[in-house]
């Protein structure tokens, strides 16, 4: 591997990792709608099946 290959490889692998670290924090700040599959009528969500998932919200 060269020097410029090198750095594209870190560039690429920092850019993806900002990204993973992005999903996270949202997920835990609860930003998301991951936990319900989006069907629960929560902002960000599709409307309504199931509210349930976010009682303690």
């Amino acid at each position: 591997m060269n020097a410029g290959t090198i750095i594209v490889l870190l560039i690429v692998a920092g850019v993806v990792a900002l990204v993973i670290r992005k999903i996270v924090r949202d997920k835990k700040s609860g930003k998301t709608c991951s936990s319900c599959g989006g069907s629960c009528g929560c902002d960000g969500c599709s409307p309504g099946m199931n509210e349930s998932v976010h009682k303690g919200k």
